[in-house]
């Protein structure tokens, strides 16, 4: 049995999440958190059990237990209970099957925390809801769709994707939130701090269970491996690649495990293009879904070849300067692939663009040239110093 099992909870307590009316959107904007997600998943760990059968098969002994290794492969009864298992059924945050059997399982159950986290975790979300409310009650989106808006000037234009997507993190802060304290209440996804649980894989390390309920109360927890977002972050990371990697956590690893690994390309840019085009195709046909994640690796190669050209060339006092630059411009980005995002239709997302100018393509075009000009590399190629990813000397974070 894998030591992946070595996370006690709390016994579950149901604590629904929130209702999707609050975020104005399908349950799908959430990510794929609903059946085909959790048997893609399931059919990959049941395909590493598989393999690992074959090679102990090859090779005449057993190696013992392996990290997040199934034990057999699951009947279809549990195969229909995982896929409609209730803490993951509305919101998410999206989880394997190896997670939801260590739930099941846990061999003390009652040690775990549960409230403490639920409460650090819990407490930013008044506070986004109260600014989702204000933020969208002063700046509704629907004034965009209006052709009033259009005679507005262009600075008043250009600022009103600001509030709009502020107001879009807010009320996704709140659902996400509201969705992990859901897991945290039922004990789901709780593993000891030495297992270093990575948000959507689970441990990452191999972690003995405890032998008794005093060993198992005496572990300390967390919940990583259910964290769907990281606010602070998200918000104050520097690149435009490492925003992705906050938002939507557990999904963003579903995405790099089943498509961007698949991508039928080397290339970073290329695979985030594949990875963007099936992401947006999940969300629904909406055009603005397409315009929006697809203007994503455009960003991304921008960014990448600009800052491997000049970056590393500059004082650590201009590299400072190079990383504030950066993150406004990389929320701009996020401002500007909003609005598709929300405004959905072809005509609305392109009306809104055009009357600003398609700006932040223009702009990322340009990068892209001038760090093409100055022999900038891939973005993949970038080396980790030159990588910053937050402007703050410690990342902030609620748990």
């Amino acid at each position: 049995m894998g030591s992946s099992r070595c996370g006690p909870g709390a016994h579950p307590v149901h604590l629904w999440p929130p209702h999707f009316a609050f975020s104005g959107h399908h349950p799908r904007d959430l990510g794929p958190h609903s059946g085909p997600a959790l048997l893609v998943s399931l059919a990959s760990e049941v395909q590493d059990l598989h393999l690992a059968q074959r090679k102990e098969m090859a090779s005449g002994f057993s190696k013992g237990p392996t990290l997040g290794l199934l034990p057999d492969v699951p009947s279809l009864m549990e195969t229909l209970s995982y896929s409609y298992c209730y803490v993951g059924i509305m919101t998410g945050p999206f989880f394997r099957y190896r997670t939801y059997l260590d739930w099941l399982e846990q061999p003390f159950p009652g040690a775990g925390p549960s409230l403490r986290p639920l409460l650090r975790r819990a407490w930013p979300a008044p506070l986004f809801g109260l600014l989702f409310l204000l933020s969208s009650h002063l700046f509704p989106l629907e004034a965009v769709r209006e052709d009033a808006f259009y005679a507005r000037p262009l600075p008043a234009r250009l600022f009103y994707m600001i509030p709009v997507f502020f107001a879009f993190r807010m009320r996704f802060y709140v659902a996400w939130i509201a969705a992990e304290c859901g897991c945290i209440a039922a004990g789901f996804g709780a593993y000891p701090v030495a297992a270093k649980a990575r948000a959507g894989g689970g441990p990452t390390l191999q972690c003995p269970p405890p032998s008794s309920p005093e060993k198992a109360a005496s572990l300390e927890y967390d919940y990583e491996t259910i964290r769907n977002i990281d606010c602070y972050s998200t918000d104050f990371c520097v690149r435009v690649r490492d925003g992705m990697r906050y938002w939507n956590m557990t999904v963003q690893w579903w995405l790099a495990q089943y498509i961007y690994k698949s991508a039928p390309t080397r290339s970073y840019v290329l695979r985030s293009a594949w990875t963007m085009l099936l992401s947006a195709y999940w969300h629904g046909l909406h055009p603005g879904y397409y315009l929006s994640f697809l203007t994503i690796p455009l960003c991304l190669a921008a960014e990448g070849r600009l800052e491997s050209a000049l970056r590393g060339r500059l004082s650590p006092g201009g590299q400072k300067a190079w990383d504030w630059v950066h993150w406004f411009l990389k929320m701009r980005a996020y401002d500007y692939m909003c609005m598709g995002f929300v405004l959905l239709s072809l005509a609305d997302t392109l009306r809104y663009w055009a009357s600003i100018y398609f700006c932040i393509h223009f702009l990322a075009l340009a990068a892209l040239g001038l760090g093409l000009a100055l022999g900038g590399g891939s973005p993949s190629r970038r080396k980790a110093a030159s990588q910053p990813t937050s402007l703050a000397p410690e990342k902030l974070r609620e748990e």
